[in-house]
């Protein structure tokens, strides 16, 4: 892992979304448990996340639904059969962060079952009803920040997601790959490659630290 100047070791941090790749997109989930089928839609479907963040809280308090009813369903959530697995021997290779746009309130049980890596997330705000009446988003455009960011201070990044708001570090990456992503979103991003199981994303992160 030479680099081109051959003055060095590469330093490599492969970033991961969350939700799709490791985890099941909560707000599918919760959609389903409280029969709100309009929560349904995600960040796959809706590239604007302020916007779709805005209108997922305005259904909630229609419904009179808050942090609490979230965090049970929450509870219940298990990571895709093999995230975890897959988690620990890519950290056990390369430095590993997830960038998520889930809220900590959201990730900590998860974070948990998948054996505490780190993540980059954003918060809630919450009153004391439970009711959540905002948010507060942790940087602007926080997955292309992040990774250029970290860019700066010296290392490659390698970049994994499913959603349009993975794009933006997916191609500022030194290599990027969608993971179980849409149809849409494949057709639309031809030039990247796109994989569907753990061992041709590990392969393919291994490949690119070469």
């Amino acid at each position: 892992m030479q680099d081109r100047k051959g003055m060095g070791i590469k330093m490599y941090i492969t970033c991961l979304d969350l939700e799709g790749v490791l985890v099941p997109e909560i707000w599918i989930a919760f959609a389903e448990a409280s029969g709100i089928p309009e929560l349904k839609r995600t960040t796959r479907d809706e590239p604007d996340y302020n916007k779709l963040m805005h209108w997922r809280l305005g259904i909630l308090k229609e419904h009179g639904l808050g942090l609490k009813e979230i965090q049970e369903t929450i509870a219940k959530i298990d990571p895709i059969p093999g995230a975890k697995e897959f988690l620990d021997e890519l950290r056990s290779i390369t430095q590993v962060i997830i960038i998520s746009d889930t809220f900590a309130e959201f990730a900590t049980p998860l974070m948990k079952k998948l054996g505490w890596p780190t993540i980059f997330c954003n918060s809630l705000e919450v009153a004391k009803n439970g009711e959540i009446t905002g948010f507060q988003m942790r940087c602007e455009q926080s997955k292309l920040t992040t990774v250029k960011a970290l860019q700066s201070i010296g290392y490659d990044t390698i970049a994994s997601g499913d959603s349009y708001n993975d794009l933006g570090m997916i191609r500022a990456s030194k290599a990027g790959f969608l993971f179980k992503s849409t149809d849409k979103i494949k057709a639309d991003n031809p030039d990247l490659a796109a994989y569907e199981t753990y061992d041709a994303l590990m392969k393919a992160i291994q490949n690119a630290m070469v």
